[in-house]
């Protein structure tokens, strides 16, 4: 069972208030923890982008067991509570659980490839900085509704 999740961003916050709002989402959730690791954007270049992510995802997972799951629009939707299902089955798994969210110009087409699963947010796009919260949210909304449910 996972006891930790991991998000791989591209790019840093930079916003105090979308920094508040995300620890304010992080510090609720915590069965399993959630880590963002950021790593550097690359002016137009989702290429470099992938290599800083593949490095991430390689110090995460040593042992290669990771389950990388690209958000992207073009991904699989859910509802909130469908999404909260699909989170508590991903978690009972051995293997490492690691979201991704590239920068502007998208993922490359090798960490695409390298990706087990691709979910959407929303039929809409958001800019990345975005994204990154609305996942935190929802992963916290998760919880809540695992929660909810077992009582």
């Amino acid at each position: 069972m996972a006891k930790t999740l991991h998000l791989i961003v591209v790019g840093k916050l930079k916003d105090a208030h979308l920094e508040a709002l995300e620890n304010d989402y992080l510090k609720r959730i915590n069965n399993p923890e959630l880590i963002i690791h950021e790593v550097k954007a690359s002016a137009e270049n989702k290429e470099a982008e992938g290599e800083a992510i593949f490095k991430k995802v390689k110090d995460i997972t040593p042992g290669g067991a990771g389950h990388l799951i690209a958000m992207t629009e073009w991904g699989k939707k859910h509802t909130s509570v469908a999404f909260a299902e699909w989170t508590k089955s991903l978690i009972e798994r051995p293997a490492k659980i690691i979201f991704l969210i590239a920068g502007a110009e998208g993922f490359s087409d090798e960490i695409l490839k390298s990706c087990q699963e691709r979910i959407s947010l929303s039929e809409l796009t958001f800019p990345h900085k975005l994204a990154r919260i609305l996942l935190v949210e929802q992963l916290h909304r998760a919880q809540s509704i695992w929660y909810r449910d077992w009582e």
